[in-house]
Parts: structure tokens; C-alpha cells; sequence
């Protein structure tokens, strides 16, 4: 494989932009989207959240394993092509329910996330596929993935900037718009993996990354980290609003969070050229846990000391985003099958990052409603456990992380 440039990296990475746009109003803006538009309680929302997203990952492997087996010499594109349909429509669709009551409502919010989460498991497991099969040297597949992750970060600036500019309406039209061009940079100029054989394995081949030490090792940390993102992801908005009040700069938090991940990136992709992805991962959670446990104790109207959480938990954001995808592509280099499983271990990862996300909302959400949390008030007992749930409980989950992590075999690839 020859040297990737820096336009290879660029047309490939472009590609999560896009996908970016569409992730942050699913992951932070639709709760509170359905809750204020239908009423529908948090138990409801949960309760469809954790169904949806349960079954879309259980949907990963098999996408992963389709891709291994028909993908043939037009490689991860057809992939992509066929996603894009998916995407634009479910997107559109989800943020666009006609006048419905409850009981419809919800199942209008079901299935169209259900649509949205087909496209967008296609789309990133060829995307992630793509990459993990061009390169195996340490200094470009760290780069190469940070360079997708960075285009990632921006699509997720741009998603919290246009919501709040143009509205859904807005966003939808752009993200339409965006999703197609980069679709065709991707295909037209990004550098394609070296021809490998397509085994046509059978449905055992699913099973294969979980026959893999080090990918059983690694795949603890994502579930145990993911989890750690996931929650306050979930909880964001409602801890802006009621928790410090302070709901109109509830964007402004978010674009400091991912612009201070997106700066960070250069930094974390040199450490880990120089020390090794798994060392420097490490290190960056525990900056993590240290940064983000100080959110516990602020009262309403805390903007400043919020805005700077932000700013040092997104820093190490970086880490998260940048050093995980290129550790596995390590493992699966080191595996031996590299242009050849790269769908099965990707469909493996993302059904983890579906079940983090699903775990996340399917028992924060209930469980903060039955300790008296409710969306739109300040009371003290409610907003405790919100304040409980949003900080303290991913900041333990981190440490657990970074503990696995430091046991892990991952520090000699």
C-alpha cells in the first residue's frame, strides 16, 4: 500500500461529517424533541429509545457480516450508495411527525428511528471498514482515524450551530445537501483498500472478533467508556435546563466541547505515535474523570465554570474519538485479517456503541423519573438526582474503564 497523502485522508474522513450532522439531534435533541412536541413521558421515550436501539444493534453484526461477504471489487462503496436513501429519508421523516396522538406519536418516533439507525449502522460500519483496511502503520492509521473523527467533531458544531440558527428545518435541508456531496467526494477520490480475497464465511464468521484476546479485551473498555459518553449525552439538555438554567447556551456548551476535542486531536495522535494508542487512551481518562466530576457541584446560573468543564472534558474527547478505532484496527491487523473481517469486528463495535447508548437512556431515564425528576422543573430532590446521574455516575464508570484498560494487552501493537 503506498503513502496515504494528505488529500487520501482528506476524502476519506470528509464522509463523517455528515454522518455527524445526523448523530447529534439523535442523540441529544430527540428526547426532549418528543417529550415538548407529544408529551410523551421519559419512561416512554426511554422505554422506545432502549427498543430501538437494541434492535438496531443487534442488526450490526449482520450488516457487518454482509459486508465481508458480498463486498467485491467496487470494495465499501455500493455500501455507502446504499445508505443514502435510508438516511435522508428516516431524518427527515423523524423530525417532520404529522399531528398525531400519544400512542401513534410514539410509534411514528420508533419507526422512523429505527430507519435512520438502518442507514446510519450501514454507512459507518463501510466507513470504518474503508479505513481499518487502508493502512496498518502507526503513524497513518492513528492520523486517519483522528482526520474522520475531526470531520466528525465539525458536523457536530455545525449540528449545534444550525439548530439553534434554522431550526430542525434548517438542519434537515443542509444535512440533505451535505450527506450527497461528501458521499461523492468519498467515492470519487478516496484511496481504495489493496485487493484481498472475499471469504464467504458463514454465520460462525460473526463470532470471529470475539475469538480475538485482545479484541475481548478492548471491547470491555469501549462498553464500560461508552457508557461513561453516553449518559450525560442523554442528560445534556435537561441539566442545562433545569439544573443551571441556563437552556439558551445550551448550544454555545456544546460547539466549546467538540471545537476543544477537534483542537485536541493533533496532540493525542503525536502522543500516541510516541507512546502507543493504548497508554496515551489510558491517560486521557483519567484527565477525563478529573475534569468532568466538578460538573456535580454547580448551582443554577454557573456559566463560566460549566463553559471551562466543557472546554477540558472536550480536550480529552479527543483521546475518545481518535485512539479507539485505530487500536482496533491494530487488532485486527495483528489478528491477520485485515481486507478481510474488517466488517464483522466494526459490526461487533458498533453494536457495543448501539447498546451503550440504548443502556444509557433506557435506565437514566426511567430511573431519574421515578426519583422524582421531572423535565421543566427545579425541584431539589429532582434536580439532585439529575445532578448525581449526569456527573458522578459517568465519572465512576470512566475510572472502571481506565482500570480494564490498564490490564489490557494492547500496549505492544
Amino acid at each position: 500500500m503506498a503513502r496515504l497523502t494528505s488529500v487520501s485522508f482528506f476524502a476519506y474522513g470528509l464522509f463523517g461529517l455528515p454522518l455527524a450532522l445526523v448523530a447529534l439531534p439523535i442523540y441529544v435533541y430527540v428526547p426532549q424533541f418528543y417529550a415538548e412536541r407529544f408529551g410523551l413521558s421519559l419512561t416512554l421515550i426511554g422505554g422506545a429509545l432502549l427498543a430501538a436501539r437494541v434492535s438496531d444493534a443487534f442488526i450490526d453484526p449482520l450488516i457487518g457480516l454482509w459486508i465481508d461477504r458480498s463486498r467485491n471489487h467496487r470494495g465499501y462503496g455500493r455500501f455507502i450508495l446504499i445508505s443514502l436513501p435510508l438516511l435522508a429519508l428516516g431524518f427527515l421523516a423523524l423530525f417532520h411527525p404529522p399531528a398525531l396522538l400519544q400512542d401513534a406519536a410514539l410509534l411514528w418516533f420508533l419507526c422512523t428511528l429505527l430507519l435512520v439507525y438502518l442507514g446510519f449502522s450501514l454507512a459507518t460500519i463501510a466507513h470504518q471498514s474503508w479505513g481499518a483496511a487502508l493502512t496498518q502503520k502507526l503513524a497513518e492509521r492513528s492520523r486517519l482515524t483522528a482526520t474522520r473523527e475531526a470531520c466528525g467533531l465539525l458536523g457536530v458544531v455545525l449540528a449545534a450551530l444550525l439548530t439553534g440558527w434554522l431550526g430542525f428545518d434548517g438542519l434537515i435541508v443542509i444535512f440533505i445537501i451535505t450527506l450527497f456531496i461528501c458521499a461523492a467526494i468519498l467515492l470519487k477520490a478516496a484511496p481504495q483498500p489493496a485487493a484481498a480475497l472475499v471469504q464467504h464465511a458463514g454465520w460462525s464468521a460473526m463470532l470471529e472478533p470475539l475469538r480475538n484476546r485482545r479484541f475481548r479485551w478492548l471491547f470491555a473498555v469501549l462498553i464500560v467508556n461508552g457508557i461513561a459518553a453516553a449518559i450525560p449525552a442523554t442528560l445534556f439538555l435537561f441539566f442545562a435546563k433545569d439544573q443551571l438554567q441556563l437552556a439558551q447556551y445550551a448550544g454555545l456548551f456544546l460547539v466549546l466541547y467538540f471545537i476543544a476535542a477537534a483542537c485536541s486531536m493533533p496532540l493525542w495522535v503525536a502522543l500516541a505515535r510516541r507512546h502507543g494508542e493504548a497508554r496515551i487512551w489510558l491517560y486521557a481518562m483519567l484527565l477525563s474523570a478529573a475534569a468532568f466530576i466538578w460538573a456535580y457541584g454547580l448551582s443554577a446560573g454557573a456559566a463560566l465554570p460549566f463553559a471551562l468543564i466543557c472546554v477540558l472534558s472536550g480536550l480529552t474527547l479527543g483521546a475518545d474519538l481518535a485512539l479507539p478505532p485505530a487500536l482496533l484496527a491494530a487488532v485486527i491487523g495483528r489478528a491477520g485479517h485485515s481486507g478481510q473481517r474488517e466488517g464483522a469486528y466494526f459490526g461487533a463495535w458498533s453494536w457495543a456503541t448501539k447498546m451503550n447508548l440504548a443502556l444509557a437512556a433506557g435506565i437514566s431515564l426511567p430511573l431519574l423519573e421515578q426519583l422524582g425528576y421531572v423535565p421543566g422543573t427545579a425541584d431539589s430532590a429532582g434536580t439532585h438526582a439529575l445532578s448525581v446521574a449526569y456527573a458522578l455516575l459517568p465519572c465512576a464508570l470512566k475510572l472502571a474503564a481506565a482500570s480494564i484498560l490498564a490490564r489490557a494487552p494492547l500496549r505492544d501493537l
